[in-house]
């Protein structure tokens, strides 16, 4: 680890956070752009205004883009200390290397220089924002797919295997933090299994959305030069082949609107899990759940006996962390001043502090998840210590009985009382009910009284 860094995500948790770099990093960002400005330039020739490119031009351009390091990358840096202009920069670089490549080889077969009369044709009529737009969009595409929904169903597949294993564990469930009836331990992660399972669909059919139109959005430049060409079939085709959703109305910039879209969703995968986390948290607490004991781990610098719930703690706290970021996405790239203000760039590059909170979150709730087993002889004691949380089945009962008075007769005898077994089948036994009534009163307990738990547990996990 180096110890030198200011992030976090850089330092301490960088081994959790280190596949997002080759999306969000500054260099990833780079490459992305060089990318995209080479594939204009290889898309062009579709408008007749170009030569095609030939074979060894175009394998040259492949190979700039799948070589690009990170000499390549400083060279670029080194062209923004003169410009502090990042797109600008990387125009540059790229007319270099085209040269450097022209001053070295000869196309076989034309016979002529590499790139002859293509050169004043990269970033032709564009603006900056078409390349940032569609580089970014790219990162979130990709990431989305190579890192946050196989972290999201590692997640879940870890969750639903537990619900599984615990589906027919019996415990008092609580509503307004006072005893209610009784659930299954199953059930409770598998409401959180069902809410993550919903928002993953969600996220891994969002489509994101990029810009190719122009300095304000109306294709000006390309329009005024070249006007035979159908530049909003271009811009759409062009975006498409990016597997991006193009969109053909904006300003300068792309609005936003669409990628807070997905970033709200992360938002709620990471509320949904807080919720949780503060949930398991005071199960561990009130003795619901036991922690793994790991030798050698400590869980206070002065008291040997502890073992604390730090993976969940910390998830919380880095849930927390990056929802601030996503928050702040939705408050601020929304609004634009006009055409656009460059306050949104600055911005745009913490996308990956977000993510690498999130992920983070996700590790280590998964790595809790892995420690914790319930105590099952706490949760049946204490289901037996509380026979009057079965009320709510008896008045049901008696209702279907026919007694008018159900609820109120239950009301008396358990509001605010603690009822022991003895005290309920007592209970049973004075009541004025046939005796098929009494015997299903008789065979309510606190352990079986689950409904269907088991089978709500099997659905959502299954589905």
């Amino acid at each position: 680890m180096t110890l030198d860094l200011l992030s976090p995500l850089d330092g301490r948790y960088a081994e959790a956070t280190a596949p997002l770099t080759e999306f969000f990093s500054e260099f990833a960002f780079l490459r992305d752009r060089v990318r995209v400005e080479l594939d204009y330039l290889s898309a062009l020739p579709k408008t007749d205004l170009v030569r095609p490119l030939t074979d060894s031009e175009s394998a040259q351009l492949e190979s700039i883009k799948s070589n690009f390091s990170l000499d390549d990358a400083e060279t670029i840096l080194e062209y923004e200390r003169t410009t502090r202009h990042d797109v600008k920069a990387i125009e540059y670089f790229i007319q270099s290397k085209l040269l450097e490549a022209a001053s070295l080889l000869v196309d076989s077969h034309e016979r002529a220089p590499l790139f002859q009369g293509l050169i004043p044709w990269i970033h032709f009529g564009l603006t900056s924002e078409d390349i940032n737009s569609i580089g970014q969009a790219i990162a979130l595409k990709e990431s989305r797919n190579s890192i946050i929904l196989p972290a999201l169903e590692s997640l879940i597949s870890s969750l639903s295997d537990f619900a599984i294993r615990y589906k027919s564990v019996p415990m008092l469930a609580r509503t307004h933090g006072q005893f209610a009836v009784p659930t299954t331990l199953g059930k409770e992660f598998a409401v959180y299994v069902a809410r993550l399972k919903k928002t993953r669909d969600q996220i891994a059919s969002h489509r994101f959305e990029a810009k190719l139109t122009g300095a304000v959005g109306n294709f000006n430049a390309l329009q005024a030069a070249i006007p035979q060409v159908d530049w909003l079939s271009f811009s759409e085709a062009f975006v498409s082949s990016f597997d991006l959703e193009p969109n053909l109305c904006t300003t300068q910039i792309l609005p936003y609107d669409n990628w807070i879209q997905y970033f709200d969703l992360i938002r709620l995968i990471n509320s949904i899990l807080i919720d949780f986390a503060q949930d398991i948290w005071r199960y561990i607490s009130d003795g619901y759940l036991k922690q793994a004991v790991v030798a050698g781990e400590v869980g206070s610098s002065t008291m040997p006996q502890k073992v604390n719930p730090i993976d969940f703690e910390n998830a919380e706290g880095n849930l927390g962390i990056a929802n601030s970021l996503f928050t702040h996405y939705a408050q601020k790239l929304i609004v634009s001043r006009l055409q656009r203000d460059l306050s949104d760039s600055t911005v745009r590059r913490t996308f990956g502090t977000a993510f690498g909170h999130s992920l983070v979150a996700w590790t280590n709730f998964q790595r809790g998840l892995s420690r914790i087993a319930p105590d099952e002889e706490k949760l049946k004691a204490e289901l037996n210590a509380h026979w009057e949380v079965v009320s709510e089945g008896a008045q049901t009962i008696l209702r279907v009985a026919g007694k008018s008075d159900a609820y109120e007769s239950l009301k008396e005898q358990t509001r605010g009382h603690v009822l022991t077994e003895k005290d309920y089948k007592a209970w049973c036994d004075r009541i004025t009910v046939n005796e098929e009534t009494r015997t299903r009163l008789k065979k309510l307990s606190p352990e079986t009284y689950i409904g269907l738990a088991m089978e709500l547990t099997d659905r959502v996990v299954k589905k």
